[in-house]
């Protein structure tokens, strides 16, 4: 023994530091020898090691019948059961039972066969024809009709990983997960015991009696069914359908945050944002940022940076630069006000727009403070600024400042309320009708400051291929308008009143002029008719607020957007830190991560050593 040690101090190299240490306790402790001191502490780590060793063997606590088979299992001992009661081991906190075990009393490790039940605490139970177990290492590998039972959830595989040090277990053939209400199934899955959370990471599939949720890697809370969705993802409900790439589903109350390309399909419509919420037994929908929401029985289209969906009352809310694009045939009316709603069922969908509202298409735009839509009539309705208390006392001028304006090409038409009229079967303008205190007027095109005007009570105007070609003025009809020969050379000014006006248009531009019912006026050359007379009574020209293209329906404000918190979350989800959990705790696909988890690498480096130590 005394010859080992010397031999074990001459391969080790020590510094000087370190012989003079060991020269020290050498003489504290009165031994005569160096090698009597190394003899003494080879005998201090040895007893050690061995009771290091020795609190992790496996321990037998029934054997049933002994035996061994020196030619198929050399220097292990075979246990099976007795009596019909199965063998029995114990290893720091597991029982094993099995039919027959194989125990290898060297490597402390056993295999098991036959009704294999492994049991931690009074929480998880493994069960399975085959085990393998390491009591050194302390991982198990289950193989055949494998069952892991923890609390209220069991998995189901044909092989499965336990690591009992950190409390994982890992299966990379076909599993699937049941709890009270839910069955989970995926091709590879890993489980944290402590966390009681499952961690999907191949074509994962939820069937719930209310839905069936598919995705490519999930994570999923035992306690509190709560999931978490990794890459493309679906949910479809009897009547909903969601699609996002990352996202939060409580997979017992339906209701969930989704973000990522993120897409709801629900009561007709299809909801699009960068994030969304969706509660199935509020029947309710909310979102934020780069939003869109699609009608799809009506053609149309929302679209802001925050909405809410209530399929109950079956409206939409939508603020944050909101914009209804209603498509006609070959065009679109967008529609833009700080607040839109669209409420009523598929066959009768009302659109309303609160709050320095505009509408725009390629011929025809205008401005008002609100805005009614009824898809079912056709009639879009622009509605002015209240005229507040004193409305008595306003100029006319003043009125028609607040009052709704139309453009149709070059021409302005304004009124106490404009109302659009649309042909339901060919689904293009077809009228207009403008009442109370109607104005159309267009700045002339060879004069400086000429302005062709009429003004009457109420205006209807006509509409082919949406070119608005004729209109009529009714009632108390003023006029002026320059006239001109086929020269281009100016005649005078017509400033002219009747009951009534016709005026037919050219390419937006006044082609004709006809008095109806006993008209009176005169036509003035430009020197004789005054400046200040050349304008009808409250005419007012708001060219300067002219719609010229579609993204002048918007304001410097409209560009600049504080989002709004999700209605419906009171406690936000954070999905990023979830994300960040999982990547830190190397929680990720083994193939395409070329990671491999522990219990596995273990196991596989085993068997190199033995496949290596028998070449």
């Amino acid at each position: 023994m005394i010859r080992e040690g010397r031999s074990l101090l001459k391969n080790i190299t020590i510094n000087n530091y370190l012989i003079q240490k060991i020269l020290f306790l050498n003489q504290i402790l009165g031994l005569k020898s160096l090698s009597r001191f190394v003899l003494f502490l080879f005998a201090v780590f040895f007893i050690s090691g061995v009771q290091s060793q020795e609190k992790k063997k496996i321990d037998i606590i029934y054997g049933g019948t002994f035996s061994r088979d020196e030619i198929k299992h050399p220097g292990k001992s075979i246990f099976s059961k007795k009596n019909n009661r199965q063998v029995q081991f114990q290893h720091q906190g597991a029982d094993l039972w099995c039919d027959l075990a194989v125990l290898n009393p060297k490597e402390n490790l056993i295999e098991a066969y036959g009704n294999v039940r492994l049991n931690q605490g009074d929480t998880v139970q493994m069960n399975s024809a085959y085990l393998r177990y390491d009591g050194n290492s302390k991982l198990a590998v289950a193989k055949e009709n494998v069952r892991l039972t923890n609390v209220k959830t069991t998995l189901t595989t044909d092989s499965l990983h336990f690591d009992r040090n950190v409390q994982e277990a890992y299966y990379e053939s076909f599993g699937t997960v049941r709890d009270s209400v839910n069955v989970l199934t995926s091709n590879k899955g890993r489980y944290f015991i402590e966390k009681k959370k499952y961690q999907f990471l191949s074509d994962v599939e939820i069937t719930h009696p209310e839905y069936v949720l598919n995705s490519a890697q999930l994570d999923y809370y035992t306690t509190t069914q709560h999931a978490y969705m990794y890459g493309p993802s679906t949910i479809v409900g009897k009547d909903y359908k969601v699609y996002c790439e990352r996202g939060f589903y409580n997979t017992n109350d339906e209701n969930g945050y989704f973000v990522k390309n993120s897409r709801i399909d629900y009561n007709n419509r299809i909801i699009n944002g960068d994030s969304l919420y969706f509660n199935k037994l509020n029947e309710f929908a909310s979102a934020t940022n780069n939003i869109k929401v699609i009608d799809t029985i009506n053609k149309g289209v929302v679209k802001g940076h925050y909405a809410e969906v209530f399929k109950a009352k079956d409206s939409v809310f939508i603020t944050k630069r909101a914009v209804a694009i209603n498509l006609l045939e070959k065009d679109s009316i967008y529609i833009h006000g700080d607040t839109l709603m669209v409420t009523g069922k598929p066959d009768h969908r009302i659109i309303r727009g609160f709050r320095n509202v505009k509408i725009y298409k390629f011929d025809l735009s205008g401005k008002g403070d609100s805005i009614h839509v009824d898809q079912k009539t056709g009639i879009t309705q622009l509605i002015g600024k209240p005229l507040g208390p004193n409305a008595s006392t306003l100029r006319l001028s003043e009125r028609r400042k607040l009052n709704p304006v139309l453009w149709s090409g070059e021409n302005q038409m304004t009124g106490d309320s404009i109302h659009l009229i649309t042909n339901l079967e060919t689904e293009k303008l077809d009228s207009l009708k403008i009442l109370n205190n109607a104005l159309i007027m267009q700045k002339d095109t060879l004069s400086k400051d000429g302005f062709n005007q009429v003004v009457g009570k109420d205006l209807f105007g006509k509409f082919i291929e949406s070119e608005l070609k004729e209109v009529d003025i009714i009632k108390n009809t003023e006029v002026i308008y320059y006239m001109y020969n086929d020269k281009n050379e100016l005649i005078g000014i017509n400033k002219s009143v009747c009951s009534a006006i016709n005026m037919t248009f050219f390419e937006s531009q006044i082609e004709d002029i006809t008095f109806i019912t006993n008209p009176d006026g005169t036509i003035y050359p430009e020197a004789d008719l005054p400046v200040n007379a050349r304008r009808l009574r409250g005419v007012l020209w708001r060219g300067d607020e002219m719609i010229r293209k579609k993204d002048d329906i918007f304001d410097e404000d409209d560009y600049n957007i504080e989002l709004v918190k999700i209605r419906g979350i009171d406690n936000p989800i954070d999905i990023d830190a979830e994300e960040s959990e999982r990547s830190k705790e190397g929680e990720k696909d083994p193939e395409k991560n070329k990671a491999v988890p522990k219990a596995k690498a273990v196991i596989q480096e085993k068997e190199k050593s033995k496949s290596a130590s028998k070449q």
